[in-house]
């Protein structure tokens, strides 16, 4: 990931002739689309600075048009590449993490031994879960404070109670 960014979505494929683009949203803030707002494609020669056209919700996924763009020909290439926002680190709450500084952290029961490695994140409506690889299979602990006890991705650290059947 380039510094300064997080991702905001992924490009799926082309949309219309107009040059729209399906995206999959990787943001638990769509306002991050509004028109107006700027954004940057993460292309192979750099990064492409945006101003979002319009910005349209379809399933679960959101239809873009780019002030920049105006026809399919233009956008054509753009399957598979990220959309980035400036990272906002003041928009965080307290104990609000982005996921990607989560992911690869160190993960410690209460005593200080090692479980495994933040895997990967699920975002499900009642509460986030994370999957820990250990050494023979993949943990699942609910991000509640029960379970997460210390957050610290400067010392690429995470330390949890595991509840008794995880």
């Amino acid at each position: 990931m380039t510094d300064g960014y997080v991702r905001a979505g992924s490009v799926i494929k082309t949309h219309g002739l107009k040059g729209g683009l399906k995206v999959y949203p990787t943001t638990d803030d769509p306002g991050r689309f509004d028109p107006g707002n700027k954004v940057w494609l993460d292309a192979p020669d750099g990064l492409m600075e945006l101003t979002v056209k319009s910005c349209s919700p379809f399933k679960n996924i959101y239809i873009l048009t780019f002030e920049e763009f105006s026809d399919i020909n233009q956008v054509e290439g753009f399957r598979g590449l990220d959309i980035l926002v400036e990272r906002d680190d003041d928009a965080l709450g307290a104990n609000e993490f982005y996921i990607g500084d989560l992911i690869g952290l160190k993960v410690e029961d209460e005593e200080g031994k090692l479980i495994g490695t933040l895997k990967e994140v699920l975002v499900t409506k009642a509460n986030d879960v994370y999957v820990v690889k250990t050494d023979d299979r993949e943990l699942l602990i609910p991000a509640i404070p029960e379970c997460i006890l210390e957050v610290s991705p400067e010392d690429g650290l995470m330390r949890v109670h595991l509840l008794p059947g995880l």
